[in-house]
């Protein structure tokens, strides 16, 4: 390689292209790592996030499955029981209710039932979400149904930067980690993320943007909507502060009850069914722990409480930069 080749700059990536380069890293660098899922191997994935990936690491290691969730899920849960770390991919969040059994009744309790003396190092990789004009089944938003189980992480990453350094975290985590990845940002936009290996920090929220008047709180795809409706707020003098959540559970609190004592108002955005939607927890934890920080109700803007329409309406179903807009200035005047 020259010297030129050698010192040149990383080239900005996509999200998707983000995930790929954090599983060819770690499979460089620890062969106990292993790709699991319909089509990931010579197909590289229905959305290509393991292209190339068999081709570099052969049939051992990046594994294609039948089609057959429950079986995928226990595979997973086998192998990282016996000192193997699988990735698993769910291929749609619509097709993981099969592997809920595996997940809910055997991961999550490895460490659990067996007193620490076993653990259960995977990561089910779930694409996430709607927006990308799919067919029923394919565009869920259902990670609150993890958030309600002891020892399981739930991770969303909102950027090509975040999906490379949390995907690391999470395959390096001792403990299950459910990874969704918002599909609707795949390709959306695009970040320089150094191939350098550097994992960013699970069960942390990250402060996107500060401010004074109102705290945005959210998650995944719509973290780029609620940045745009804090630039739309500025323009009306009201300043934003955007908190990207990252890690739903466990949930760093903290962050959120700091800046909700600074704003003294909250927004929580979120694009799953607004009723036991994960904004809910956040929502009681501010009024049981915030309440005299609070100049105002806690608003929600979620999805609605149906099934997430076909594409001539899924937009409308989507929280909207005007929808979070109105629900900020609704707090604004109630405080």
């Amino acid at each position: 390689m020259s010297a030129v080749a050698k010192d040149a700059a990383p080239a900005a990536i996509t999200l998707i292209e983000a995930i790929t380069q954090a599983l060819a890293y770690e499979m460089r660098n620890d062969d106990s790592v292993v790709v699991l899922g319909e089509d990931v191997g010579v197909n590289g994935g229905v959305f290509r996030a393991t292209a190339g990936l068999h081709a570099e690491f052969g049939d051992l290691r990046v594994i294609d499955t039948p089609l057959d969730e429950t079986t995928i899920a226990g595979l997973t849960v086998g192998m990282a029981a016996q000192g193997m770390k699988p990735v698993a991919e769910a291929q749609f969040d619509g097709f993981v209710y099969p592997m809920l059994d595996h997940v809910i009744c055997h991961a999550a309790r490895f460490r659990y039932r067996t007193r620490g003396r076993l653990t259960c190092p995977m990561v089910l990789r779930v694409p996430w979400g709607g927006g990308i004009r799919a067919p029923e089944h394919h565009s869920e938003a259902n990670e609150a149904l993890f958030t309600n189980v002891p020892g399981l992480r739930v991770v969303l990453p909102s950027s090509p930067a975040r999906a490379y350094g949390l995907l690391l975290a999470a395959i390096r985590e001792e403990d299950p980690v459910i990874f969704f990845e918002p599909k609707r940002i795949y390709r959306q936009y695009k970040e320089v993320v150094p191939d350098d290996g550097e994992a960013l920090p699970l069960d942390v929220c990250f402060v996107l943007r500060d401010g004074t008047d109102v705290t945005l709180v959210t998650w995944g795809a719509q973290v780029k909507e609620t940045l745009e409706a804090a630039e739309a707020l500025a323009k009306d003098g009201i300043s934003a502060e955007v908190i990207d959540v990252a890690t739903l559970k466990p949930l760093d609190f903290a962050t959120i009850a700091e800046s909700v004592a600074k704003t003294g108002r909250c927004v929580i955005v979120h694009e799953a069914p607004k009723t036991a939607g994960f904004g809910g927890e956040i929502a009681a934890r501010l009024a049981e722990e915030c309440m005299y920080d609070l100049l105002a109700p806690v608003e929600r803007v979620t999805g609605y409480d149906t099934h997430i329409p076909l594409f001539r309406l899924e937009m409308k179903y989507l929280p909207s930069v005007e929808k979070i807009v109105a629900a900020a200035k609704r707090a604004m005047a109630a405080g």
